[in-house]
């Protein structure tokens, strides 16, 4: 059982990038993503050696189906038990999976049914795994510290996402398809460990003062009711879906699809892929050493307007350098308001619906922004990119509306740091 976090009468807490616990949560978390990135390499490349093109995507996109329609229920589950064990049950289950995979690989071509398999239970474990991760940074760090937490935690993604390809490609060049799911599967043991270690703080009311828990279904009608009802979080998850379903599909197939019209080529797409990075690691890193900004709230609307203005307007730019730059500046707004948006949400939420919260703001990351995939493509096709990047900017604008149509959000502030604490 997890030890309470609390610290003894004038005891100095030390900031997140210093505290042990919080070390301890990251480097769990970073090996389980670049685990997921590992993973995923092997499993396009099983897929590419058993069949052909069209059934490398089906069992890609295999995993995304029950990710989407379990998410709300992998809320419901964190807010009924311990996250940190949810955390180390999905770990654990996908470290045993993708080992068992290895071992099945190195003995034989996997048909492709069972890589299926594998994707559809993969998913199903990520449905529990993301809502209780995003539900343990206010139990393991103080309210002072959730955006320097929510900082490193972006900057985690964004060394996930350069390292895992690498990795796996290394390990399949030393030793084929089975020594990939073998190293995925080593990073999703290495995490289990180190989430044992971690001590709680506790939060919310004591076990003994909190309703009993209904059926699963009143649970997730529960949560509804309460983001829908709350005069922060619901108006904090309308803008970040609104934004989510207007720019996903445009910074992703669009972007391709602009890069093709202009003819820049393959290291053109590349220079604006790595330009909105950067600019998304760059709001991480400063929010991770700040750890705090002023009038979050009208900072959060002004970054997402920024953002979507530079999105509505990069497929009219001349040339390559100016788009790379233009990527940059959204990608520094983008993170801006994603880190902003999250670390209010966490502070706001009551740790009983904390689960139930981040499942509903993933489900729009994940399960609802793709489905714009197609859209953006058949629009662009139809009729050219400049006309639908202006359009979606314009509609992820809309959440910009919705944050400064509340008076709360407009409101808002991020936990200042408390005075006894060193920074």
């Amino acid at each position: 059982m997890a030890t309470p976090l609390t610290a003894p009468p004038g005891r100095v807490t030390p900031p997140a990038y210093r505290d042990a616990n919080v070390l301890r949560w990251l480097t769990a978390y970073t090996a389980s993503l670049v685990g997921d990135s590992v993973y995923f390499v092997a499993l396009g490349w099983s897929a590419q050696q058993a069949a052909g093109p069209a059934e490398v995507g089906l069992v890609m996109a295999a995993g995304a189906l029950p990710r989407a329609l379990l998410m709300l229920g992998g809320g419901v589950v964190a807010d009924r038990f311990d996250p940190r064990r949810v955390v180390l049950g999905s770990d654990a289950v996908r470290c045993l999976l993708i080992l068992g995979v290895a071992a099945a690989v190195a003995l034989t071509a996997p048909a492709l049914w069972i890589l299926v398999v594998v994707a559809l239970v993969f998913g199903a474990v990520d449905a529990l795994f993301v809502p209780a991760v995003g539900a343990l940074p206010p139990r393991i760090t103080s309210p002072d510290q959730l955006a320097r937490v929510t900082g490193m935690r972006s900057l985690s993604m964004r060394l996930s996402q350069i390292a895992g390809p690498p990795i796996g490609g290394l390990a399949m060049g030393l030793g084929g398809v089975a020594a990939a799911f073998t190293v995925a599967g080593l990073l999703f043991a290495l995490s289990l460990p180190l989430l044992l270690t971690l001590r709680m703080r506790t939060a919310g009311a004591p076990a003994a003062e909190r309703p009993a828990p209904g059926t699963a279904r009143k649970d997730l009608i529960d949560g509804l009711r309460y983001i829908r009802r709350h005069r922060l979080i619901g108006p904090l998850v309308a803008a970040g879906a609104v934004c989510e379903l207007g720019l996903t599909g445009t910074l992703g197939v669009g972007m391709v699809l602009l890069n093709a019209e202009r003819g820049w080529g393959p290291a053109g797409y590349g220079w604006i892929v790595s330009g909105f990075g950067a600019g998304a690691a760059t709001s991480a890193a400063l929010l991770a050493i700040a750890g705090w900004l002023p009038r979050a709230g009208l900072m959060l609307a002004g970054s997402l307007l920024v953002g979507c203005a530079g999105a509505a307007t990069i497929a009219l730019v001349p040339s390559l350098w100016i788009a790379v730059v233009l990527a940059a500046c959204i990608g520094l707004s983008a993170g801006v308001f994603g880190s902003v948006d999250s670390t209010l949400i966490q502070t706001a939420a009551d740790p009983a619906f904390l689960g139930r919260v981040t499942s509903v703001v993933m489900l729009t990351m994940v399960g609802l922004a793709p489905l714009s995939y197609p859209l953006v493509g058949a629009a662009i096709g139809a009729w050219g990119a400049a006309p639908v990047f202006a359009g979606c900017g314009v509609f992820a604008g809309l959440g910009g509306v919705v944050v400064l149509a509340s008076d709360a959000v407009r409101r808002a502030e991020l936990p200042r740091r408390q005075p006894g604490h060193t920074t």
